[in-house]
């Protein structure tokens, strides 16, 4: 990249999302350190978590412990920590003029509780309009793959939104396909090719956007 398009990126906020087990964590570091390597200031984050509130909301949300909690909560229990990592990483970063990198972000609760829990998804954006500044970023990289290879790679014990089952999954990974259908601020990469041709294919799209 230039650094003209260095400087385009400069402020942008950037999201890479996608089912579990799309390798979406290796590849938001990768794409962190692309950037920074080209001198493109960066500030990497993970959704939910990051700030202090975040992260204890964070465990709650994953913990085995808490089969009981309903889809609702799920959705409210995202949002608030959402907010606050907003308010306290995420707006003051772009206000410095870095290039802020999301590990998840409001697609995710879009596809899972909005599409694969049935709460809806326009539902889960009227809630975050009335909660966020601002809700979608310039750029969501959706991560697609199939659950069979998914499965492989989640060789760890599973946190409880993994433990949801092949079905509920199935429907995650059509709920993010179909949030990004027809959308210029999303675009879907097959993440089923090793990491390093994932990665090539998300630095294609990243320039692109810095082009523009």
């Amino acid at each position: 990249m230039n650094d003209g398009g260095s400087e385009k990126l400069a402020g942008r906020f950037l999201v890479l999302d996608g089912p579990d087990g799309c390798g979406k964590s290796g590849q938001v570091q990768m794409l962190a350190d692309w950037l920074q390597s080209r001198g493109v200031k960066t500030a990497r984050f993970r959704d939910p978590g990051t700030t202090v509130i975040g992260e204890k909301i964070r465990e709650i949300l994953l913990s085995p412990a808490h089969e009981a909690m309903t889809t609702s909560s799920e959705v409210l229990l995202y949002m608030a920590a959402r907010v606050q990592l907003w308010a306290e990483r995420i707006a003051p970063a772009l206000k410095e003029g870095q290039c802020v990198l999301l590990d998840r972000w409001l697609s995710s609760t879009c596809a899972y509780q909005g599409y694969a829990g049935g709460f809806g998804m326009e539902t889960v954006v009227e809630i975050a309009r009335d909660s966020l500044e601002r809700i979608w970023p310039d750029l969501t990289i959706v991560l697609d793959v199939d659950l069979a290879t998914a499965a492989q790679r989640l060789n760890r014990e599973l946190d409880r939104m993994e433990r949801k089952g092949d079905g509920y999954h199935a429907r995650v990974r059509e709920g993010f396909l179909r949030l990004a259908d027809g959308r210029p601020d999303f675009v879907v990469v097959d993440a089923t090719a090793t990491p390093e041709a994932v990665h090539k294919e998300v630095v294609r799209v990243v320039q692109k956007l810095g082009a523009g």
